[in-house]
């Protein structure tokens, strides 16, 4: 018996040895490979490699035109397969990416400024003639993720002072990812909080990603999130200051060969208005103030999102921004069907339709002794 635990123990270190040997090896590949992408603006304070795993340490990256910082990652940990070089494929078991953080921006032109590189595609070789080819590494990974990410965006485009979106405590999940992209469904999931004002919100989201056409269809969950965030984006259609609110939402979103399909559930809590004129999304201010509070300050709606993200006369924000004052007006118990699809449309005359409407119905909540005769 004695002798069988022997040959076991000699059995399990010897098997412990070629595991970590391989991974050695795999981690001194990738290092390799790592060293080969690395471009303009990227930085990189510290490469080690260990038995398991290559550590990669102080990444960033900073434009090298616009001179602004959109990438600072703590430290990446990047996991090889058993075999991992082999028939030019690098195959990686996890990437692990610890407290990074991504900057995004959008300026008045709509040009955004993202966290990684753009790098150029290779043209002809001058003085050859001939085209140079070069067939890109292939690469698999089964597993990503993001553990305590922070995401902050600050959107120029928006009339006004910017709009700024802070996300912290992002973990991601992703699985299944290929290089260079082929059409597979990569499952996703994501757990992170909206930072507002006075409190963070919290965000759910799970399904499936395409990343050779972005296809994808996710189930998003927000709670607690805070409606002052998005003022930028209705600042347009809310001429009344919503001076606090929170919103819970939950949506399942579809989007194939970039047309996107989201029915959702918006419901809408403790929104306070300042007291005077003005209106919140075509709705008078003190039609809806009134509404609200017959409601106990809590309203529950549904809404629908369709559009092609190519057709330049579709706007997601519009779109949303309109879905929503329409639904929340016919959560109300407000008629207005008759002008809601000519808005849904896009058409300024609808809209304007929807307004005048809207003006007329106030006075059906007015009291008596204000009434216009």
């Amino acid at each position: 018996m004695k002798r069988w635990v022997f040959l076991l123990g000699i059995i399990i270190v010897l098997l412990a040895g070629v595991f970590l040997a391989l991974s050695f090896y795999g981690s001194r590949f990738v290092d390799a490979e790592l060293k080969k992408a690395i471009g303009p603006g990227i930085t990189v304070s510290e490469v080690k490699i260990k038995l398991t795993h290559l550590s990669v340490k102080g990444i960033g990256y900073e434009d090298p035109q616009l001179k602004k910082k959109s990438l600072q990652i703590e430290e990446v940990k990047v996991y090889p397969a058993l075999f991992a070089s082999l028939k030019g494929v690098l195959r990686i078991r996890e990437l692990v990416f610890l407290r990074p953080t991504f900057f995004l921006f959008r300026s008045r032109e709509g040009a955004v400024t993202g966290p990684l590189p753009v790098r150029k595609e290779a043209g002809n070789e001058k003085g050859t003639g001939e085209k140079k080819a070069e067939k890109a590494l292939e690469i698999r990974i089964d597993r990503l993720r993001i553990v305590g990410g922070v995401f902050d965006f600050e959107d120029r485009k928006v009339e006004g002072p910017p709009a700024e979106i802070h996300l912290r405590g992002l973990d991601l999940d992703v699985r299944d990812i290929q290089y260079p992209f082929t059409s597979i469904r990569s499952p996703i999931t994501l757990k992170g909080g909206m930072v507002g004002p006075t409190k963070e919100g919290e965000i759910d989201a799970k399904g499936w990603i395409d990343f050779n056409n972005l296809d994808m269809e996710t189930l998003l969950k927000v709670r607690g999130i805070e409606v002052k965030i998005f003022e930028p984006y209705y600042r347009k259609r809310v001429s009344a200051e919503i001076e606090a609110g929170y919103l819970n939402m939950q949506a399942k979103i579809h989007l194939k060969n970039r047309v996107v399909d989201a029915p959702g559930e918006l419901e809408l809590t403790d929104i306070r208005i300042r007291e005077g004129g003005g209106s919140v999304l075509w709705i008078p201010a003190k039609t809806l103030v009134s509404l609200l509070r017959n409601k106990g300050n809590r309203i529950k709606l549904d809404f629908h999102v369709r559009g092609n993200m190519d057709d330049p006369r579709f706007s997601l924000q519009e779109n949303v921004t309109t879905r929503i004052g329409v639904s929340l007006a016919e959560a109300l118990g407000i008629p207005i069907k008759t002008v809601g699809e000519e808005v849904l449309g896009g058409s300024l005359k609808g809209a304007k339709g929807l307004a005048e409407g809207l003006r007329s119905i106030e006075e059906l909540f007015r009291p008596g002794k204000e009434k216009k005769r």
